[in-house]
């Protein structure tokens, strides 16, 4: 068929469409076919799939899934509780095991058990039992094992201590450049940077390595992590102090004089190289730097008594008694050498070469006990004196020696005087000698001997200046030369003698010495009159018979009577003799043993004697206790 309208020249015909009516339709129904196919063949394969995960969803129910591990234990398939059975056996116990660990340089073991660790059973299954929902993921759990790691409890606090305890062990310090001594040759400390573990960091990296090996199979240590420390003082800053400090310092000694003006004008000491080696100290400035000092106590302990001639010694006031008059012989005050000046002096001429000389910084040095200390205590008259006899030569001696040492003694008010204390051991090294004790009963010989004699002459001093008796023991045995009940016996260091200044005033302790009689006085301020009332002997025991072997050490003796005795203190007002107070001293003797020397027999004790130096039995007619002052005393309070 030819257009109608032919186009204008110059143009091209216009194609001509087909007739879509005309087109030969034999082919087309196959095509459709295959395009329909090709739409549907997905959607079955989906739906396929869809059904077979649906399928394997329900199939696996609440199990483990197949293929799957905890920490290396194989659980696919089980249920919840075969799986934590499992568990149990193969993990539990390994998890909770000690493990080797290390940080830096140091090794050690780390007890997981202790330090809180444990598998968590039920998590760990919890963990394992969850259904993987991504299909690649189910598809591939066909071919592929499915590891889980194990869920693990911890208690924190255990943890922290363990890996604080390890820290003792893997923390190293830092030790800084510095400069030590050798006599007098200077050395070179070698700084090193120091290691700290890593506590927050150690706690996770070591819980992590359980996670990875629960079944602790590892023989290689878990590596815990540490931090280095670094150093301040360096080597090279080590070896500049020791050219320019350390090495001119002890060159040479250092001259110290004293100033013009002083006492000791002209006076000279001189510090060795030796005293300025121990005395030298480097010390960090805190600006990366060696600081160079001197140790001002090191150098006078150095030095001992070389700086004596530069200063004057202070006095303490002193009490005297001239023509029986105490008197106070005033303090003077001395001079004595600054010792943080003198060690800045020192300082500043370490560098320089010799020779080097400083000035000697004097200060003043005030008595300790001064003039007024001493007028203040009120010492100015006789409180009370005793005086007991002797006649052994040891024991004189003994008393001798004791007596020049409490000499001169000052108790302020308030304060306790303890024999005991104040002479210290008495031992031959302070002149003592062996005299006559009382030894469990028995009369022996021992170092310090006779003392007992001075503390019963001390006693009564104390008991008529009206002081406060704090514990005194009579004798076992009454010896006969000391007024019964009022005497004490010592025996360093366990038995004392101790009163108390419970005056106003103070105690001036005087001791008069002389072959055959010994007289203690105190001084102070008269504060009451005493009194002293004995009554008569009550309680009397006979003595017992001891038979002893007749050798060199059986002395046979004829015995005593014990007895008990009560001794009233009593006070009475200065002037007037109006009664304060009084108080009861009531001591019990022991009978002194019989003592019969037997030629060749055994010792026999007659039966039920009783030990001169044990505790009497009790009994309800022996009065008040043996030393000390009776509950139904009545000392007066005099000075409150």
């Amino acid at each position: 068929m030819s257009s109608p309208n032919p186009p204008p020249s110059g143009f091209p015909a216009p194609r001509e469409e087909p007739d879509l009516s005309e087109r030969d339709t034999s082919a087309r129904g196959p095509r459709r076919w295959w395009a329909r196919r090709r739409i549907w063949i997905p959607v079955v394969v989906l739906a396929a799939g869809a059904l077979l995960y649906a399928g394997d969803l329900l199939l696996a129910g609440d199990g483990i899934p197949r293929y799957t591990t905890v920490g290396g234990v194989l659980l696919g398939g089980m249920s919840p509780d075969e799986a934590a059975a499992r568990l149990e056996e193969e993990l539990a116990t390994s998890i909770s095991e000690p493990r080797a660990v290390a940080a830096g340089e140091a090794t050690g073991t780390l007890n997981s058990g202790a330090a809180g660790i444990k598998l968590d059973v039920e998590g760990s299954i919890a963990q394992a039992a969850r259904q993987p929902l991504n299909p690649l993921t189910r598809l591939l759990s066909l071919f592929i094992q499915r590891d889980v790691p194990p869920v693990l409890s911890v208690d924190d606090d255990l943890l922290d201590a363990a890996i604080e305890e390890f820290a003792s062990t893997a923390d190293r310090p830092t030790i800084e450049g510095a400069i030590t001594f050798d006599g007098i040759e200077p050395i070179a400390v070698e700084p090193v940077p120091g290691l700290a573990l890593n506590r927050s960091a150690a706690a996770t990296t070591y819980m992590d390595a359980v996670r990875a090996d629960p079944a602790n199979r590892s023989a290689d240590p878990v590596e815990l992590p540490v931090d280095e420390l670094a150093v301040t003082i360096t080597a090279d800053e080590v070896q500049r102090a020791l050219d320019t400090i350390a090495g001119p310092a002890l060159a040479a000694p250092i001259e110290v004089r004293a100033p013009e003006g002083a006492a000791s004008s002209g006076a000279v000491a001189e510090i060795p190289v030796t005293a300025l080696a121990a005395s030298l100290r480097f010390t960090p400035d805190g600006d990366g730097h060696l600081e160079a000092t001197i140790d001002a106590e090191a150098l006078l302990a150095a030095m001992g008594d070389a700086f004596a001639p530069l200063t004057t010694p202070s006095l303490d006031a002193r009490f005297e008694i001239v023509a029986g008059v105490m008197t106070v012989v005033p303090s003077v005050d001395g001079t004595s050498i600054d010792r943080a000046t003198l060690a800045q002096a020192i300082r500043t001429v370490l560098d320089q070469p010799a020779p080097r000389r400083v000035e000697a910084p004097l200060t003043a040095a005030p008595a300790a006990f001064t003039t007024e200390a001493a007028s203040a205590l009120g010492i100015t008259e006789v409180v009370s004196s005793f005086t007991t006899s002797y006649t052994s030569t040891s024991s004189g001696e003994n008393m001798r020696v004791v007596a020049a040492e409490v000499n001169g003694a000052v108790v302020p008010p308030g304060e306790s005087f303890s024999l005991n204390g104040y002479t210290g051991p008495r031992t031959e090294a302070e002149g003592y000698v062996p005299a006559g004790v009382i030894i469990s009963g028995e009369f022996q010989q021992a170092v310090g001997g006779g003392v007992s004699q001075f503390a019963t002459t001390t006693f009564n001093a104390v008991f008529f200046a009206g002081l406060e008796d704090v514990y005194h023991k009579p004798h076992s045995y009454y010896i006969s030369r000391y007024p019964a009940g009022r005497e004490a016996t010592v025996f360093y260091d366990s038995i004392d003698l101790v009163f108390r200044n419970d005056q106003p005033t103070g105690i001036y302790i005087e001791t008069i010495w002389s072959p055959g009689s010994l007289t203690v006085t105190f001084w102070g301020t008269k504060q009451v009159d005493i009194e002293s009332v004995s009554s008569e002997r009550y309680n009397y025991r006979s003595p017992q018979t001891q038979e002893k072997p007749d050798d060199d050490s059986c002395s046979p003796s004829r015995g005593s009577t014990g007895f008990d005795i009560t001794v009233t203190r009593i006070f009475q007002q200065l002037g007037t003799g109006a009664v304060l107070g009084t108080e009861d001293f009531v001591t019990r003797y022991n009978a002194e043993p019989r003592i019969v020397c037997v030629p060749g027999a055994p010792p026999a004790t007659t039966p039920g004697l009783v030990s001169p130096d044990a505790a009497p039995p009790a009994r309800s007619d022996a009065g008040p206790r043996a030393r000390g002052r009776n509950a139904r005393s009545k000392r007066p309070a005099l000075h409150l």
